[in-house]
Parts: structure tokens; sequence; C-alpha cells
């Protein structure tokens, strides 16, 4: 069997307010769907966190809507689940009917857990899609005659799994579909951080599975490989913040044969703009080739440069998302604490004194003369 195992799309998401909707729509109708035609998968594999937000943009659901549709013309059944992101409500929608079209999905934990069953050349595989969820879910579903238990994430998913298997016969390969933190996973900054016991979910839940295709975190990585399963993250198709800069982002895709032993490659997307970081000087990377891309510059001038982001964004970077100065050594203290306004000191010699220590330059010129004419215009509307 042929699975492509992506997830964590977050359609909808900005970039230190640059929006991503163009680059996420050009990934996914291009790159990602001429892959679901040459690789001809027997499943598409989406682990969740469709949406950046619980209710997210119009733009972004038209595109999910595309993207599904153009998947459903090709034939290719989906299984899909909600992640932490996600509304799990909302997402739940007509999933019933859309099961009829072979668009699997899963939201909220079920009492009696069924698996979707497919089937290849060598019989049938059994997956198992579980959504993102709280422990008290957990515990509402199956202890709801014990209000005072308490479950921690490993614990809850230990359950789930277990009422997920009770269908899945002795022998057969399977598939478990996952949105969680996996206790030694890689993480990124774009990620949102799980509150309370849903975290550090141990790998080894999945052993009974042949291939599990998890959700969550952003970094493509395997959390376990032995003989007898196989569990990985795919990642984001996208980079989501510049700690992922040096990410490969793709999808990964997987093989199985008929006695269940696994292949995974993970297989680059290109994006319309990368994520990068760069360095050096103002006047270095004004001199650089112009790029279109999302870019992070660490400045390497001793001195603060005014206006360095709009020289940036004119010149090179049009998509400039902010600017570090590396060299300059900064007192830790507040400037409030080690600078209250002295007896006698005007306004303008008080802000002179806060330019200096924000800047590192002297408050001259146009710029202190700005700052007179902003203070008098101050006291005569007070005097009024």
């Amino acid at each position: 069997m042929r699975l492509i195992h992506t997830g964590d799309w977050h359609l909808g998401k900005t970039l230190m307010h640059n929006s991503l909707l163009e680059d996420q729509d050009y990934l996914l109708n291009g790159e990602f769907l001429k892959l679901a035609d040459e690789l001809n998968p027997d499943a598409i594999i989406i682990a969740g966190d469709i949406y950046d937000r619980g209710v997210p943009p119009v733009d972004a659901v038209n595109l999910f809507d595309e993207i599904i549709f153009k998947l459903n013309e090709k034939k290719i059944p989906i299984l899909c689940i909600s992640g932490n992101h996600d509304s799990a409500s909302r997402l739940n929608f007509a999933g019933r009917i859309l099961a009829r079209e072979n668009f699997f999905i899963i939201t909220k934990p079920e009492k009696n857990p069924s698996p979707i069953v497919l089937r290849d050349e060598f019989g049938e595989v059994y997956f198992s899609l579980v959504p993102y969820f709280e422990p008290p879910a957990i515990r509402e579903k199956f202890f709801h005659d014990e209000p005072e238990r308490r479950l921690t994430g490993d614990e809850a998913i230990k359950i789930y799994l277990t009422e997920s298997r009770k269908k899945i016969p002795d022998g057969k390969r399977s598939v478990a579909v996952a949105h969680l933190f996996a206790a030694g996973g890689i993480t990124s900054e774009s990620e949102r951080t799980f509150v309370g016991g849903a975290e550090n979910i141990g790998a080894e839940n999945f052993s009974a599975y042949t291939y599990t295709a998890l959700g969550h975190l952003h970094k493509p990585q395997n959390m376990a490989k032995s003989n007898g399963y196989f569990v990985r993250y795919s990642g984001s198709p996208l980079k989501y913040s510049f700690d992922e800069a040096t990410h490969e982002k793709g999808i990964t895709f997987v093989e199985m044969d008929g006695d269940g032993k696994i292949s995974a490659e993970n297989i680059k997307l290109t994006p319309r703009r990368d994520v990068r970081i760069v360095e050096g000087t103002v006047d270095e990377l004004c001199d650089g080739e112009r790029s279109d891309d999302y870019i992070f510059a660490n400045i390497t001038n001793e001195n603060h440069v005014l206006y360095a982001a709009d020289r940036l964004r004119e010149n090179v970077f049009p998509n400039l998302a902010g600017i570090k100065f590396t060299n300059l050594e900064r007192e830790p203290e507040n400037f409030s604490e080690i600078s209250a306004p002295k007896e006698n000191t005007s306004m303008l010699e008080h802000f002179a004194d806060f330019f200096k220590y924000e800047t590192q330059e002297e408050l001259t010129g146009d710029y202190r003369k700005a700052m007179e004419n902003f203070l008098r215009e101050i006291e005569r509307r007070e005097s009024f």
C-alpha cells in the first residue's frame, strides 16, 4: 500500500504579520497535487491542524475545500483528523456524508472507535483515526461514573488505542493517525504548547500498529522504527517560523508491503517563497541579490542604523519580517530604572537620553527639531 502522509497545513497562518495563504495555495495546488498524480497513492493522510485557528479565514476554508475536491476527483481516499489548532465541531461538519465519498474525518474521540478499512493486492489495511483530545475527554467517554479520576496524556492514549484495536483482527496490517506531542520530539517555535498532561506521549504506545502517522511537530522526524512498527512525523509542508529555516519541508511517502515492511521517504516540496535568516551589515545586505523570500536579518553593524529595515525592504527584501542588531551592547536594566527624569531637565533632554539609549546616537539635526515641534504642539494644546 502506498500512502502520502502529511499534516499541519495551518491554512490561514501568518509569519510575523505576513499572510501565508498565497504560499499555501501555491504549494498545495501546485506540487502537492502533482505528487498525488505521480505517486498514485492508495490513500492520503492528513494528520491534523488543517487550519491555524478554530475560526479560520474564509479564504482558508475555500482553499481546503478546493484541495479536497480535486483529490476526490482523482478517486484518492483521504483520512483526516483534527489537531489542537482546529475546531473539532466545525471540522466535523458533514463528516458522515463525506465518508460516502471516501473522505474520512474524525475530530472527536468515540465511545466505540471503528477502523477505516482499505484494501490493496495483499488484503486489508486497518486505519485508526485518533484526533487530538485532552485527557478529560477520555475520562468522560469511558469513566463518566468516576468524576474524580485523573488521567495523564499517556494514560489517555493507552486507553483509547486499546479501544481502537478491539475491532482490528490479529495479524492484520494497521495504521494509526494521531495528533500529539511524542516524548523526545524536536519542537519548533510555531507549535502551540500543550497544557497539562497532553504532552510527552510515549511512541511505544503505537507498537501494535505497522505504521503511525503523527501530526503536531513541524520538523519531519522518526520517533520509533523497528521490525514491528514505525512512528513518524511528516512535519509541516511549509516553514512557519524562522527556527525552521534549515528544515527540509515536504510530505512523507510511505510504502507498505504484504508483510508489513515499511519504507518512508521525505519528498521535498519547493515553496513559492523560502523562509531564511541572513547576516551582515546593512550595506552588505543592501548590495546583495534581491529576493522575495521571507527574511529575518541579523545586522552586524557595531552601531544602530536608522531606518535599517526600511532600507532592506526597499533595496533587497520586500518581504523582510524582522531584524536584530547582534553586536550592540545593551545594559540589562530597563531605561526607566536607570534614567529617571532629573530635576530641571526638560522633556526634550530626557527624550534625548532615551534616544541615545535606544540608538547609541545623539539626538541632533532634523530628529531633534521634529521632537521640539512635537513637544511644542503638545504644550499648545494643553494650554487650551
